[in-house]
């Protein structure tokens, strides 16, 4: 989502570009395996990067960095600003962007598992539900995704507020149907951004604020919307997922200051909407942007966290995707 804070972030972020990069090798082409039918492949560079420099990443104890890259990108590539992403199974993703377009690829890990680049990337537009390719941006700002149970996929808009199912992630139809969404006024540019598969429904989680789980009769309140409006420092969740060893979820949020003050962090949200400490923030003069998917996957007895970044389609931001990971029984 574009705001103005975010904005005017972008137009800092040169200034500090060379101090956000560690290692940075040149790019080279991501080789791409077959591409199902129906899907465009695309093929970015890809970038190495590490936190930055010392003071700006603070990780928890038991929380360590698990490798990074950038997506380098041409203009006009269907890989500019993307919101969210979720897994699927252990190495395979899915996208989407607020542009009203949905990415898949695989990640690749060295032998130690250590995140190093991206694969097998290839994207499709999204579809209004008479089955047209959507075409607007008030259609097609899509900010969160959830793969459910049964393996559909659940895609939230914001202009238009819905949440669409767009069936099987593996083959996802081109007329979706809709699905309960809190039934709340959401400014035009402020809506449903945290979105995950939750026990036999979904967790739907607003930038602003409030929390409520969804099921196909109705959505209960988790956590009302502030009654006062959030002020440009604060924290604002931007994406979920499930945590899979328990009941809650882990959250992004992202957070901008004027005039330098861009920061980012991943937080267990218990099931009583409860947040917990701060498990990674990411900040100047290290590694920060605007940070909007977060994924979340079992490994070695803890859990793996990927987190993505929306350069807005503006040249002077990134999208970048960091992995974590979080040792067990440390969550909370």
């Amino acid at each position: 989502m574009k705001t103005l804070s975010m904005r005017a972030l972008s137009r800092l972020v040169p200034a500090f570009a060379a101090l956000a990069i560690a290692a940075c090798a040149g790019a080279w082409p991501v080789v791409s395996p077959p591409i199902p039918p129906g899907w465009t492949p695309t093929a970015p560079g890809i970038r190495p990067v590490g936190l930055g420099l010392p003071g700006g990443a603070r990780l928890a104890e038991g929380v360590r960095f698990a490798g990074g890259v950038e997506l380098v990108l041409e203009a006009g590539s269907p890989l500019h600003s993307l919101s969210d992403l979720k897994l699927i199974g252990e190495d395979g993703f899915v996208s989407v962007s607020d542009a009203g377009d949905l990415v898949r690829g695989h990640l690749v890990l060295n032998r130690s598992g250590r995140l190093i680049g991206v694969a097998g990337l290839a994207w499709r537009r999204l579809t209004l539900a008479d089955g047209t390719p959507i075409a607007d941006k008030a259609d097609g700002d899509a900010e969160g995704l959830a793969l459910t149970d049964g393996g559909d996929l659940l895609v939230s808009f914001e202009r238009d507020h819905r949440i669409w199912n767009y069936g099987p992630v593996t083959m996802p139809v081109n007329r979706p149907t809709p699905v309960r969404h809190p039934d709340v006024a959401f400014t035009p540019n402020d809506g449903m951004e945290g979105l995950s598969a939750l026990g036999a429904g979904w967790r739907v989680a607003g930038e602003s604020g409030g929390v409520w789980d969804c099921t196909p009769a109705a959505c209960a309140v988790v956590t009302p919307v502030p009654r006062d409006a959030l002020d440009d420092g604060a924290y604002r969740t931007t994406g979920m997922d499930r945590d899979p060893s328990g009941s809650g979820v882990f959250v992004v949020q992202r957070s901008y200051r004027p005039p330098l003050d861009a920061r980012a962090q991943v937080r267990r949200m218990a099931q009583d909407g409860t947040l917990g400490p701060v498990l990674i923030e990411l900040k100047l003069p290290g590694l920060t942007d605007n940070f909007e998917g977060i994924a979340a996957v079992a490994r070695n007895g803890g859990t793996r966290l990927y987190i993505l970044s929306d350069d807005n389609d503006n040249p002077a931001q990134r999208t970048l995707l960091l992995a974590f990971d979080v040792k067990g029984g440390m969550r909370d």
